[in-house]
């Protein structure tokens, strides 16, 4: 009995460890994002851009894009190319369907609610949050929150011709293992 305990003991103090490692590890990767992030966004506000957006901005999947900054939460967190669990380790992602600021249309960005996005449910209507990019900072206002089904992917839509930053993570934020349901942010361009 006392060496099935001892086993037990060792094999969660194993999981614990293991768990541990791969939070510093993701925390890492996010600080190494982060400063890629800020190294790219380094723009001249006066200069004059003359190549069309398309052709200046084109990130590939995995890329590092920019920064979202959400003030409220105190929260500046590296921007990634892609939805995938890779890109979501390390940041933000942006789904691959979905524009960026000035296209006119949804940009939807997603972070999983234990690492980039543990502090979400404190943003109210009327919060802002900042999307920076190579090509400028962009500022949203939030004009409403909603809860949907973890399958529920009608909140990805084309909103042409107005455009809409739509936030999203995973809900409850305090609950263990796969969350059954999506929180989910939208905000309106503050020009």
């Amino acid at each position: 009995m006392k060496k099935f305990s001892f086993l037990l003991i060792l094999i969660g103090i194993s999981i614990i460890g293991y768990s541990l490692f791969q939070i510093i590890q993701s925390n890492m990767k996010q600080k190494d994002s982060l400063a890629e992030a800020k190294e790219l966004i380094k723009f001249d506000s006066n200069e004059e851009i003359t190549t069309p957006l398309e052709e200046l901005f084109s990130p590939k999947k995995g890329d590092t894009v920019g920064i979202l900054e959400i003030a409220k939460i105190d929260a500046e967190l590296p921007i990634i190319e892609g939805t995938d669990e890779e890109e979501l380790e390390i940041g933000v992602g942006h789904y691959k369907d979905t524009v960026y600021p000035t296209q006119n249309d949804q940009i939807l960005l997603s972070g999983h609610r234990d690492t980039v996005f543990r502090r979400m449910g404190e943003l109210e209507i009327g919060d802002t949050m900042t999307v920076k990019l190579p090509y400028g900072e962009f500022t949203y206002e939030i004009y409403e929150t909603f809860i949907v089904g973890a399958n529920d992917t009608t909140v990805i839509k084309s909103t042409a011709p107005n455009e809409v930053l739509t936030v999203s993570t995973c809900y409850p934020f305090r609950y263990i293992g796969d969350a059954p349901d999506r929180y989910i942010i939208n905000a309106k361009p503050i020009y």
